[in-house]
């Protein structure tokens, strides 16, 4: 009975050191995590950033739509944006896992699809994959597969739903 209690008291005095051991480092590591203050995609690269002053914070491999080359012209033509935006809302009831809401269009592009003859489209976001989809993480960046939008896996569009807040702007580079 005895050799049973020892063991006992060595096996909890061990797991609550093991814990203290993780959880302080882990907790150090996120608070280093300097505020994301901008967002900045290289559409050609495929490429997004997340960044605090010129520090790249993270990179993600992204996926596009499906026309990536070119500015969005008008609904639904398949292109990604390019210009200067805000990311004005998080979006936890998205078709799509989760999604960051991006302010397009501005004045600039409601002039051009105004002056064209068409609307501009609208509702582009930085979203995860579609609800369904999950066992694509590992592929989801190789085609350009969005209706405009910038896709990232589950995994990472929780690290980004976490790391950028609402009024971030973002750069969308051809």
């Amino acid at each position: 009975m005895r050799m049973r209690s020892i063991i006992q008291i060595a096996f909890t005095l061990f797991m609550a050191s093991a814990v203290v051991m993780f959880e302080v480092p882990l907790r150090h590591a996120a608070a280093a995590i300097p505020p994301v203050e901008r967002v900045v995609v290289y559409k050609s690269q495929k490429l997004m950033q997340l960044l605090s002053g010129n520090e790249v914070i993270r990179s993600f491999q992204v996926a596009l739509g499906r026309n990536p080359l070119g500015h969005k012209q008008k609904a639904g033509d398949c292109r990604t944006p390019e210009g200067t935006y805000v990311i004005d809302r998080h979006n936890k009831d998205s078709r799509f896992y989760k999604s960051l809401h991006i302010s397009y269009p501005n004045s600039q592009d409601l002039s051009a699809a105004k002056n064209n003859g068409h609307s501009p489209g609208s509702d582009i976001m930085i979203h995860g994959l579609p609800k369904g989809f999950e066992d694509l993480s590992d592929f989801h960046f190789r085609r350009n597969w969005t209706k405009g939008c910038i896709a990232v896996n589950n995994a990472e569009m929780d690290e980004i739903w976490q790391l950028v807040a609402d009024g971030t702007p973002i750069t969308i580079n051809p």
